[in-house]
């Protein structure tokens, strides 16, 4: 399936922060990566509402778009494990602020604590 993208004829740099990081899954793979490298399955694990198609797509976007490491082990079985770039860790901040906004603006709702060690 290609990549929904909103059209961007003026470059503005949020929409294409969007294109980028937008979407139901990509801000949550990038939050499990922010405590280290993770196996395709561990992945699976950890969302469990996402399906292998969806999972599998949405990895390869954020390894084209720069955001995240896929590391092939030549072993048998073969190994891959996913973690961050340098500019996938930059955006750690930006969540764990996106977080703290959520909490401090719906106080009605509780919250399970997300922990990103990275920052």
């Amino acid at each position: 399936m290609a990549r929904k993208v909103i059209d961007n004829p003026n470059h503005c740099s949020l929409v294409h922060a969007m294109n980028i990081i937008g979407g139901k899954w990509k801000p949550i793979i990038i939050y499990l990566l922010a405590n280290g490298s993770l196996r395709f399955g561990k992945l699976l694990i950890f969302i469990p509402n996402i399906s292998k198609k969806v999972l599998t797509e949405q990895l390869r976007e954020l390894e084209s778009d720069g955001l995240i490491i896929r590391e092939r082990f030549a072993e048998i079985p073969p190994r891959v494990e996913y973690s961050l770039s340098k500019k996938g860790e930059a955006l750690l901040p930006i969540l764990k602020q996106l977080s703290e906004w959520t909490v401090s603006s719906f106080e009605d709702v509780e919250f399970e604590t997300c922990r990103i060690i990275s920052i």
